[in-house]
């Protein structure tokens, strides 16, 4: 599996009331399952297994955790089990619905909703090249999202991980947040090499190098790349390398006359690198998206 050394569980496994069908997903930081509770309703599992903390080698089910290593897979245990305690109060219908969460084989798994559709990212890579933005999705694509996020924010929650392949649409083209990144997050801080929690061009400058600075701005700044890539097809610059050399062109130069101005005005507001220059919170975002004109920008680009 990509990024993990470890075996997932396998298929038939009784983990609790759920029957395990398939690996969903699988990163360094956990597996996501395909399984079926007592009803034969349809979940989806993640469990807690960082690759390079602990490993599944056989068919024991209960990974191995070098001795030098057990504090640090106990705290990360600890932040994904209250992570898990945290999204499991939230019931927003923009928001992955966790449904239960448990110890079992000396890790924690949260069952969440399974959910059908396809992820931003599909749907981007699917647009036809040159083929013009449809306005009206992608206004109430986003104004869905930003009301599930808004919901997170005020749970005091940061979702970290905010990129195309983390938006899933569901067969309705209403739009979830998945895979949140704060377990993750606290894992790194405590040192710990995992994958990067972010990645490259949907991060903000704070994500890389400055995490005091974290905040509901740093998710807007991942907000406003996932809707440049909705444009550009691409994930724009890495964020560290536009602070040393900014190479990104304004959306609002990029799609001219293409996209309506005041959308163009919120993406480049959103993608600002000074922390202070962006939306302070979702429903200042929101009320942009709604007419309320963005602030003008008064410094120069930060370039090297």
């Amino acid at each position: 599996m990509p990024l993990q050394a470890n075996l997932p569980l396998r298929e038939g496994h009784q983990l609790e009331n759920y029957r395990i069908e398939r690996v969903l997903a699988a990163g360094g930081f956990s597996f996501v399952y395909l399984a079926r509770d007592e009803r034969g309703a349809p979940v989806a599992i993640k469990e807690y297994l960082p690759s390079t903390l602990k490993l599944r080698i056989d068919d024991t089910m209960r990974p191995h955790v070098a001795d030098t290593e057990l504090a640090r897979f106990h705290f990360g245990l600890k932040c994904f089990f209250e992570e898990g305690r945290a999204l499991a109060r939230l019931e927003h219908p923009n928001v992955v619905r966790v449904l239960n969460f448990f110890r079992a084989n000396e890790t924690v798994y949260l069952v969440m909703r399974y959910e059908r559709g396809r992820s931003l990212q599909e749907h981007i890579r699917d647009r036809r090249k040159g083929a013009p933005l449809e306005e009206l999705w992608f206004r109430t694509t986003f104004a869905q999202l930003l009301d599930g996020l808004r919901e997170v924010h005020k749970n005091k929650l940061l979702h970290l991980d905010i990129k195309p392949g983390n938006v899933y649409l569901r067969e309705d083209g209403s739009p979830i947040l998945i895979d949140f990144g704060g377990a993750r997050q606290a894992l790194a801080d405590e040192g710990l090499k995992l994958p990067p929690i972010y990645t490259p061009g949907f991060a903000s400058p704070e994500h890389h190098n400055n995490h005091a600075l974290l905040g509901p701005w740093s998710d807007i700044y991942s907000i406003g790349a996932t809707m440049y890539s909705c444009l550009a097809r691409a994930a724009p610059q890495n964020a560290l390398g536009r602070v040393e050399k900014d190479l990104v062109v304004p959306a609002a130069e990029a799609w001219a006359g293409k996209v309506a101005d005041d959308l163009l005005a919120i993406i480049d507001w959103c993608l600002r690198l000074e922390h202070l220059e962006r939306p302070q919170s979702v429903f200042a975002l929101q009320k942009a998206l709604l007419g309320e004109k963005p602030p003008e920008r008064h410094s120069p680009k930060v370039a090297g």
